[in-house]
C-alpha cells in the first residue's frame, strides 16, 4: 500500500503572554487552507495533534492545555488603517473541531512581533530604534488592537527584564491596547443588567455579572460556590463535580447571553463564553511558590478555559475583568471594594496582573474606550511543521 508523503508548511512557534501557539503567514498555507473551511480546520487539527483521546497531543505541536492548543494566522491587513489581520483558532484537544468564536488576548502580544519579523508591516512604520506601533485587526471579533513592540537596530527586541506572572523567564515588555472591545451594535451587558439571577438546573440560582468585553464572560461570587477565589489548579481540575458545575453554569449563561439558541450548542462552543469567580483580596501562595499579599491586590479572580481552571489568566478575560472592575455595581467591582476606579490589580493562580480601563456612561449604557495591559512575547522556534499529505 502506498501512502502520501508528508508536506511541510512554514510556521513559527511563539509564546505570547502566558500562552503559546503555532503562527502562520496566510500566504504560506496550502492553497485550500488559505480560506476558512474544512481543509483549514483539518490542517490545524493535525498540526496541533488533535483530536487526541489520550488528551496529550503527543503527535502534534499542542501542549495538551487550553493555553498551548492554539493557532494563529496573520496576513497583511485588508483595511487601509491597519497593518495586519489576525485570526485565532482555539483547537480542541480531544474533539475534532477548531473554535473560531473568540480571540486570544495573550497571543495578541506576539502578533505584532511576528508581523514585523515576517515582513508583513511596511518598513516605514518600523523605527530603527524605539517602539513600533502595530495596528492589528482582530478578525474573530472584528476589533482593533494596538501592540507597542520594542525594536532595536531594526529588529524586534524580545529580551528584557519585564516579568510576567505565569511566565518563567523575563522578556521585553509589549503593551497591548484593546480598542473599544465591545461592538457598538452589541450590548456590553447582554441582559441590560449589571447583575442577574442565573438559574442553573441541578446546582441552584446564582448572582452573576455577564459581560461582553474582550470575550463574553460570566462572573459569579466565589462564596456562592464555596470557594474563595484563591484556589489553584489542583483545587479545581481534579474535582469532576466542580468541573461539571462550572460547565453547566457556562452553558446556561451562554443561553441567557444570547450566544447560543439551545443548551446543546454549548458543547460545540467551548472557547466562549468564559466563566470566572471573584472574591475579595485574600493572601495566598501562587503556583510558583510566590507569596501574594492581600494588600497588593484589589481582588482575586479565577477563570476557566476549555473546561479547566486556567493556570494564570486569559488575556481576553483580563479585558473583561478590567472593564467590569471599573463599572460600579458589577460583581467584579464590588469584590474590588466598589466605587469609581480606573484600574484593577487582581490575583490569579500564577500571581498578579494590573489592567487599566477607560469606561464612561453614555445615557443608560456603559461604553469602554480601551483596556490596556502589558505582556511579553518570544519566538521559540521557526521553520516548518509537517503533516501527512492526505489530511483533509
Amino acid at each position: 500500500m502506498t501512502f502520501a508523503p508528508q508536506i511541510q508548511i512554514p510556521a513559527t512557534y511563539m509564546r505570547g503572554g502566558t500562552s503559546k501557539g503555532v503562527f502562520f503567514n496566510l500566504e504560506d498555507l496550502p492553497e485550500a487552507c488559505k480560506v476558512a473551511g474544512p481543509a483549514r480546520d483539518a490542517m490545524l487539527l493535525r498540526v496541533i495533534g488533535s483530536p487526541d483521546p489520550y488528551k496529550k497531543q503527543t503527535d502534534g505541536m499542542g501542549g495538551a492545555t487550553s493555553s498551548t492548543s492554539k493557532t494563529v494566522i496573520v496576513s497583511k491587513s485588508s483595511k487601509s488603517d491597519h497593518d495586519v489581520d489576525y485570526l485565532f483558532g482555539q483547537v480542541s484537544i480531544n474533539k475534532p473541531f477548531v473554535d473560531w468564536s473568540g480571540n486570544c488576548g495573550n497571543l495578541t502580544a506576539a502578533v505584532g512581533s511576528f508581523a514585523i519579523s515576517n515582513g508583513l508591516v511596511d518598513a516605514n512604520r518600523i523605527p530603527e530604534n524605539g517602539i513600533a506601533t502595530i495596528r492589528i485587526w482582530q478578525k474573530n471579533i472584528q476589533k482593533t488592537i494596538i501592540a507597542q513592540v520594542p525594536v532595536t537596530n531594526g529588529e524586534v527586541q524580545e529580551t528584557g527584564d519585564f516579568e510576567l506572572d505565569g511566565v518563567t523567564f523575563p522578556a521585553a515588555e509589549v503593551q497591548v491596547e484593546f480598542i473599544s472591545p465591545v461592538d457598538s451594535s452589541d450590548a456590553m451587558f447582554p441582559t441590560g443588567n449589571l447583575v442577574d439571577d442565573l438559574e442553573v438546573p441541578g446546582f441552584g440560582t446564582f448572582k452573576v455579572t455577564m459581560i461582553n468585553a474582550g470575550i463574553p464572560t460570566i462572573f459569579l461570587n466565589a462564596k456562592a460556590i464555596d470557594y474563595t477565589a484563591a484556589e489553584l489548579q489542583a483545587d479545581i481540575n481534579g474535582d469532576k463535580n466542580a468541573l461539571t458545575m462550572f460547565e453547566t453554569i457556562r452553558s446556561y449563561g451562554a443561553l441567557k447571553m444570547g450566544l447560543i439558541d439551545s443548551i446543546e450548542e454549548a458543547a460545540s462552543r467551548q472557547h466562549t463564553p468564559k466563566v470566572a469567580f471573584v472574591g475579595q483580596a485574600k493572601s495566598y501562595t501562587s503556583s510558583s511558590g510566590k507569596e501574594i499579599n492581600a494588600g497588593d491586590i484589589d481582588l482575586n479572580v479565577r477563570a476557566l478555559s476549555m473546561g479547566l481552571l486556567h493556570h494564570a489568566m486569559m488575556g481576553t478575560a483580563a479585558v473583561a475583568i478590567g472593564t467590569a472592575a471599573v463599572i460600579p455595581g458589577t460583581l467584579v467591582n464590588l469584590a474590588a471594594g466598589g466605587g469609581v476606579r480606573k484600574s484593577a490589580t487582581f490575583g490569579h493562580p500564577s500571581g498578579t496582573l494590573k489592567v487599566g480601563a477607560e469606561a464612561v456612561k453614555n445615557k443608560e449604557d456603559w461604553v469602554v474606550n480601551k483596556v490596556v495591559m502589558s505582556r511579553s512575547a518570544r519566538v521559540l522556534m521557526k521553520g516548518s511543521v509537517y503533516i501527512p499529505g492526505n489530511v483533509q
